[in-house]
């Protein structure tokens, strides 16, 4: 439990507005299902809030956009986008880094460079020529390779793999299991066989770039895969060779990008989509879950099923294919008439 403060309190640190008791004591944020009195929860639509209203809670977090006409049943801490201010309450909440140390049991080649303030937990590996910037934390068990380069502020969570001569910028996040700088999947068939093609470039990664847990980052064939600035990438996300991804891109879990596919800029990506490689996906395009990527997609699109294309006209051909057993019936009754 934590005490964090009167609702009003917590009103100014986000410049929103209570409605209602504004001297009710805050000691948890939790969600509509786990509140109970004494927490905030949080509402992002008119339809959760009157879930959140419905709650133990003993007041909601939302947005001015949701709320009607009626008085509320529960206190309000009103803001202009809630999912911003339930971020910012949270980060509150986030335990400190430890403190700056080596541990005993880390692995660190001595012509490797580390920024002051680091922290590097039990049996990591920083290797040969790297370099690590300020305040790095880097978990126990966690890989820094030969000449790799990382900004400030990283944080390699437990177990995650930053390889040989990749390159990142300021506050990298690696959850546990993600792999950055392994191999591309790239061979040759001769000879009734497969023989490796060598991928002898790197993976650079832009700054406030983050991995998810198992997400993979191919090394380019030759070159550089490419992710830039802002770029999330969720849990089991694949990365091919020689991909370059723009800023502020988001792909969630269980995409997976063919060798050299170019995203563009703020592009986002639902689950579970493919892409076919060597296409060019355009900026501020939107791609829905389950979608399959086959060509170059345009600007600004919204696309969605396999082959993907553009959502509405998906949601017209949707629509007319649970008309076709009706019109077969239809079909073989004249037939059956004739």
């Amino acid at each position: 439990m934590n005490d964090l403060g009167t609702l009003g309190e917590l009103a100014g640190r986000l410049d929103g507005r209570v409605i209602g008791d504004a001297e009710i004591r805050i000691d948890a944020i939790a969600s509509i299902d786990d509140a109970k009195p004494g927490s905030l929860t949080f509402a992002t639509d008119a339809r959760y809030l009157r879930a959140a209203l419905a709650s133990k809670a003993s007041a909601v977090l939302t947005d001015e956009s949701a709320l009607g006409d009626a008085p509320p049943s529960k206190a309000l801490l009103v803001v202009a986008s809630a999912r911003e201010g339930l971020a910012r309450l949270l980060r509150s909440l986030v335990p400190p880094r430890p403190a700056a140390r080596i541990d005993p049991a880390a692995s660190i080649d001595p012509s490797a460079e580390l920024g002051p303030d680091a922290f590097v937990g039990p049996h990591a590996v920083v290797g040969a020529r790297a370099r690590i910037g300020k305040r790095a934390f880097i978990g126990a068990g966690s890989i820094v390779g030969d000449d790799a380069r990382i900004g400030d502020d990283a944080v390699l969570h437990p177990g995650a793999r930053f390889l040989d001569r990749c390159i990142a910028g300021d506050r990298l996040v690696m959850q546990s299991g993600a792999v950055v700088g392994s191999d591309g999947f790239g061979y040759v068939f001769a000879d009734g066989k497969f023989a490796k093609i060598p991928q002898v470039g790197s993976v650079v990664l832009g700054d406030d770039v983050e991995l998810g847990a198992n997400a993979c980052i191919d090394r380019a064939q030759t070159g550089a895969t490419r992710i830039g600035d802002g770029t999330k990438i969720d849990n089991l996300v694949q990365i091919g060779h020689n991909c370059r991804i723009g800023a502020n891109a988001a792909f969630a879990a269980l995409s997976g990008l063919a060798g050299s596919t170019d995203v563009g800029d703020y592009t986002r990506v639902g689950g579970m989509v493919g892409f076919r490689g060597h296409v060019t996906v355009g900026a501020r395009v939107t791609i829905a879950a389950h979608s399959m990527i086959w060509s170059d997609v345009p600007d600004d699109a919204f696309v969605s099923g396999d082959p993907a294309q553009n959502h509405r006209d998906q949601l017209r051909w949707q629509a007319s294919l649970r008309k076709v057993p009706k019109l077969l019936e239809r079909v073989e009754a004249l037939e059956r008439k004739q």
